[in-house]
């Protein structure tokens, strides 16, 4: 008995210093990272040129990850819907260590401040058609939030001009503004309520930087996303400008970068601390768009008023402003806050959903001389903003508004090679299969980060420094 009263402080210790023998992981269970990736291509009112390439790009990139990813192209409406199904079943079963990625490459639509994402066979001819046949993306970002998960990416790479609805009254363009819920980031490839020009190539300017900034290594998710606008502002010549909403404050990055790896160009530290009006207009620019804020672009055109540069950030105040304001009147869904929209936006790109609430609530459809208008968070649009906010959608490189291209942004390093002329994939050979580009590997001084349970079926992730030819395309 002696004897075993004495072992047991050795068992204590050795229990102890257990996770310390096995390495600081062995004591926590692996990060799962799980993505579904749709790329809709196959519109019968009007194909998309690059959207099911992109999804194949970013669905390898999202491999190297080392993401377990469900992907799939030109998705009807029950496909669609049972892929999320699926996805959010999978999500569930991951644990609270997982992380979830969900990427949608097609046709976006808003109707009475909601997303939808368009399936292949939609059949939109008015408004009313919308609901019925689309995706509700709030849906299925809520059933992820309310999963325990350590973080949740929703990209929409679907800021476009749509085909549909062209009966009746118009659609607002472009996508509507969503607050991420705490643990997610969401991101769209045009900032709300604006649109991108149409995408001719291999692969579309949002996708490309996108995957760059991944490969990258080493950035947070709201830094990368920071980036990606960056560059697609640049490569676009400000043609689009992406948006993002991040609340993800666990500790995550796609992949990592050595010790020893060349450093990434940031913004100085002392750039950053000082006011626009001291550090020059160019570089005043790219940190207004890098941070993304109303008044980060109010505080550019107060500092540079008559820069050539100050009509794109009119434009870009301009819609966000617009966007804010209608949140804020469709959270508040009442007569007085639509009405309160109508005072501000009479012939604003939500001018026609207010009416369509109005008329729901069977309330007038113009305003009365006499009402309560609610309290906005932000003022009413000067008098110059107001051109830019008279149309259903606003499209930066419309030629009416003779916007000048912006400067480089001095903020970030050139593209890799490879990604200024990306080789398009070989066709797939199966229906729903995405497209496979040929794997470029990433620099050795990036790697995955320690902790993630490894995928199942995927070959890149275990070959992140080595060339794959594109995967044999057999029957789904």
């Amino acid at each position: 008995m002696r004897s075993i009263a004495l072992f047991r402080p050795l068992v204590a210790a050795f229990l102890v210093a257990l996770p310390c023998l096995l390495g600081a992981g062995a004591a926590q269970a692996l990060e799962k990272r799980l993505a579904l990736v749709i790329g809709n291509a196959a519109y019968p009112a009007q194909a998309l040129a690059t959207a099911a390439n992109d999804a194949g790009l970013v669905a390898q990139t999202l491999q190297a990850a080392g993401f377990d990813v469900m992907g799939a192209r030109d998705l009807d409406e029950t496909g669609l819907r049972q892929a999320f199904r699926d996805f959010v079943e999978k999500a569930e079963a991951a644990g609270p260590e997982a992380v979830t990625f969900v990427y949608l490459s097609g046709y976006g639509l808003q109707v009475e401040g909601e997303t939808y994402f368009a399936p292949v066979d939609a059949r939109i001819n008015a408004a009313s058609d919308v609901a019925l046949t689309a995706l509700r993306v709030s849906d299925y970002a809520k059933r992820l939030a309310a999963l325990p998960l350590k973080a949740r990416f929703l990209v929409l790479d679907a800021g476009r001009r749509n085909p549909f609805a062209r009966q009746g009254e118009p659609l607002a363009g472009g996508l509507a503004l969503m607050e991420a819920e705490p643990g997610s980031l969401v991101a769209f490839n045009a900032a709300p309520g604006t649109v991108g020009p149409d995408e001719t190539g291999s692969y579309g300017a949002y996708v490309k930087a996108l995957a760059e900034m991944i490969r990258a290594g080493g950035l947070a998710p709201a830094e990368l996303f920071d980036r990606v606008r960056l560059r697609v502002v640049e490569t676009t010549q400000g043609a689009l400008v992406p948006w993002d909403s991040a609340r993800i404050t666990a500790p995550f990055e796609f992949l990592a970068r050595a010790p020893d790896a060349p450093p990434l160009e940031r913004p100085k530290a002392a750039l950053q601390a000082r006011p626009l009006a001291e550090i020059g207009a160019r570089d005043a620019f790219a940190l207004c768009l890098e941070r993304d804020t109303v008044q980060g672009y109010q505080d550019f055109l107060g500092a540079y008023p008559t820069d050539p540069q100050a009509a794109r950030v009119r434009a870009i105040l301009a819609a966000r402003r617009e966007a804010l304001t209608w949140r804020q009147s469709r959270l508040a869904d009442s007569p007085d806050a639509y009405w309160s929209y109508l005072r501000r936006y009479p012939r604003g790109p939500h001018a026609f959903d207010a009416r369509r609430r109005l008329a729901s609530l069977s309330a007038a459809l113009a305003p009365p001389p006499r009402f309560t208008e609610i309290v906005y968070d932000l003022p009413p649009p000067p008098a110059d903003e107001i051109i830019y906010v008279e149309r259903p959608v606003v499209y930066l490189a419309d030629p009416v508004y003779a916007l000048p291209p912006p400067p480089p942004v001095v903020f970030l390093a050139q593209p890799p090679a490879y990604f200024v002329d990306l080789a398009p994939p070989p066709p797939p050979v199966a229906a729903y299969l995405l497209p496979a580009p040929a794997y470029v590997p990433v620099p050795t001084y990036v790697a995955a980060p320690v902790g993630i349970a490894p995928p199942p079926d995927n070959p890149v992730f275990g070959n992140l420094h080595r060339a794959l030819a594109p995967p044999a395309q057999g029957p789904p």
